[in-house]
C-alpha cells in the first residue's frame, strides 16, 4: 500500500479554508436566531421547537450526502461539488432569513423566518460534511491531528468574525434597533448579507485551490480494490451501523451530552444574558436593552471562539504530552465548569470568564473526535460514516428541542408579540424553571462535565 504523501501547512489550510466562511455563517445563525425570532414575534419558550428543523433534517441529509460523495467522482473532485452546492444554498438562506417579515403576503413571517432556519442549517450541514470526509482523503495518519486541529482553528477564526459581526456594525453606526415597521434591526440584516457573501468567497478558494485525488490514487494509498465484490456492492445503512467501530459508538456517548450541552447553550443564551444583565429592562424583545444583550451575546461567542482558535492549535502538542484522550477529558470539564458558572455573574464583562472553558471545550469538540474516529474508518465508506457520525450531533440536539421548551418555562411579565403584531405579556409563570433561560446554561454545563467523564469509555485503535 502506497502512503499518502505529506502535505504542507499551506496545501492542508487550503483544505479547510473554506470552513472559515461557513463558520463566519454558522455563528451568525447561532448567535442571532433567536434574537430574529423573537422579533418576529416567537414566545422563548417556543424557539426551541423553531431549532428543532434544523437537526431533523441534518439526521437524514448527512447520511446521504457522505454516501453520495463517497461514490462521487467528478472534475471538481469527490467532496468538493457537495461543497460547493451546500455554499450557495446557504448564502442565499442568509440573505433572506432576516428578511422574513418581508414576505408576509407569501408566509406569515414567523413561518418563513423557520423555513429559512431550516434551509439555512441543512444547507451549512450539507458544506461542513463533506469538509470533514475530504481532511479524512487527503491527510495521512501522522498529520490528522495538525489536519483536524488546523480546521477547528479555521472555523474559529471565521467564528469570531461572524459573532462580533452585528456588535461591529452597530458601533459603526448602523442601525441597532428596527426602523418603524420593521422587525429585525439593520445591524443582524448587514451582518447576514456580508457573512453570506464571505461564505460564497472563502468555498470558492476552497474549490479552485485544492485537487483531490483520482479514484485510482485514493485506492492506491488506501489498499482499495476497485473491482471487489464490496467496493461495488450497495450496503444498507442499518449495516453500516451494526458494523461500525467501536469508536464510534463510544464517541457517540460523548458527542451526545456535548451537543446536547452546545443547542441549549444558543438558543438560550441570549435570553439569558438579558435576564441577567439588563434585567426587567430587556424583557420586550424589541428594546434597545435586549438588542445590546444580543450583540453581547455575539461579543462573547466571539471570544470563546478566539479561545478555541488558539487552543486548537495547541492541541497535537499538548495531545502528544498527556494523550488525546486526557486532552479531550479536561477540555470538556473546563468547558462544563465555565458554563456553570454563568450563573453566579451578573457583570457582562465578568462573563469573559465563563467562555474561556466554553472556548476551551469547543476547540476539543470540533477537533478531537474527528482524529480519533476517521484514523478507525474503512476510507471507501469514509463520506457516509461521517454522515452518519452526524446523528450524534442532530439527534441530542433534538432532545434537547423537545424538551428545552417545556422545562425553561416562560417568565410572568414576559413580553412577547402576537401573529397580529400585538404586544402581549405573559400573564402567570409556568414550566419547571419558570423561564429563568440562565437555568438551562446550568443545565447544559452539567451536560458537558458528563461527557468529560465519558471520555474514559473510549478506546483509541491509535493514540
Amino acid at each position: 500500500m502506497m502512503k499518502k504523501p505529506n502535505l504542507s501547512f499551506w496545501q492542508i489550510w487550503n483544505l479547510s479554508f473554506g470552513f472559515l466562511g461557513v463558520q463566519i455563517g454558522y455563528s451568525l445563525q447561532n448567535g442571532n436566531t433567536s434574537r430574529i425570532l423573537e422579533a418576529l414575534g416567537a414566545n422563548v419558550d417556543k424557539i426551541n421547537y423553531f431549532w428543532l428543523a434544523a437537526p431533523l433534517a441534518g439526521l437524514v441529509v448527512q447520511p446521504i450526502i457522505g454516501l453520495s460523495s463517497d461514490k462521487t467522482w467528478t472534475r471538481l473532485g469527490r467532496r468538493i461539488p457537495f461543497i460547493l452546492l451546500g455554499s450557495i444554498i446557504s448564502a442565499l438562506a442568509m440573505f433572506f432569513m432576516p428578511n422574513s417579515g418581508n414576505f408576509a403576503n407569501l408566509l406569515p413571517a414567523l413561518v418563513f423566518g423557520g423555513v429559512m432556519l431550516l434551509l439555512m442549517d441543512t444547507s451549512f450541514n450539507i458544506t461542513m460534511q463533506p469538509f470533514r470526509s475530504l481532511v479524512g482523503d487527503m491527510v495521512n495518519d501522522e498529520q490528522k491531528n495538525l489536519g483536524y486541529s488546523l480546521q477547528s482553528a479555521l472555523i474559529n477564526f471565521g467564528a469570531v468574525f461572524g459573532s462580533l459581526l452585528p456588535w461591529i456594525l452597530a458601533k459603526l453606526n448602523v442601525s441597532n434597533v428596527p426602523d418603524v415597521g420593521e422587525k429585525v434591526a439593520d445591524s443582524v440584516i448587514w451582518s447576514f448579507y456580508i457573512g453570506g457573501t464571505i461564505l460564497l468567497l472563502s468555498v470558492l478558494w476552497t474549490v479552485f485551490r485544492t485537487k483531490e485525488y483520482a479514484p485510482q490514487e485514493h485506492a492506491e494509498f488506501n489498499n482499495i480494490d476497485l473491482n471487489a465484490p464490496e467496493v461495488k456492492e450497495k450496503t444498507s445503512i442499518i449495516e453500516l451501523l451494526k458494523t461500525a467501530p467501536k469508536i464510534f459508538w463510544q464517541l457517540g456517548l460523548v458527542q451526545f451530552f456535548s451537543w446536547f450541552a452546545l443547542f441549549l447553550m444558543w438558543v438560550y443564551t441570549t435570553r439569558a444574558i438579558a435576564n441577567q444583565v439588563w434585567g426587567e429592562a430587556a424583557a420586550d424583545p424589541r428594546s434597545l436593552s435586549f438588542n445590546e444583550a444580543g450583540d453581547w451575546t455575539g461579543v462573547l461567542f466571539a471570544f470563546y471562539s478566539a479561545v478555541a482558535a488558539l487552543f486548537a492549535l495547541s492541541i497535537p502538542s499538548i495531545a502528544k504530552v498527556i494523550g488525546r484522550k486526557k486532552t479531550y477529558s479536561y477540555s470538556l470539564i473546563f468547558g462544563g465548569v465555565g458554563l456553570i458558572s454563568m450563573y453566579f455573574f451578573h457583570d457582562k464583562y465578568i462573563l469573559f470568564f465563563s467562555m474561556i472553558g466554553v472556548g476551551v471545550a469547543w476547540a476539543a469538540i470540533l477537533a478531537i473526535p474527528y482524529a480519533m474516529l476517521s484514523s478507525a474508518l474503512p476510507a471507501n465508506k469514509m463520506g457516509v460514516y461521517m454522515g452518519l457520525f452526524n446523528g450524534t450531533i442532530t439527534i441530542p440536539q433534538i432532545v434537547a428541542g423537545a424538551f428545552g421548551g417545556i422545562i425553561l418555562g416562560v417568565q410572568k411579565g414576559a413580553i412577547f408579540y402576537n401573529e397580529a403584531n400585538v404586544k402581549c405579556i405573559e400573564p402567570a409563570n409556568k414550566g419547571l424553571f419558570s423561564g429563568d433561560a440562565v437555568l438551562m446554561i446550568v443545565v447544559a454545563g452539567i451536560s458537558l462535565l458528563i461527557a468529560g467523564l465519558a471520555v474514559a469509555s473510549i478506546q483509541e485503535k491509535t493514540e
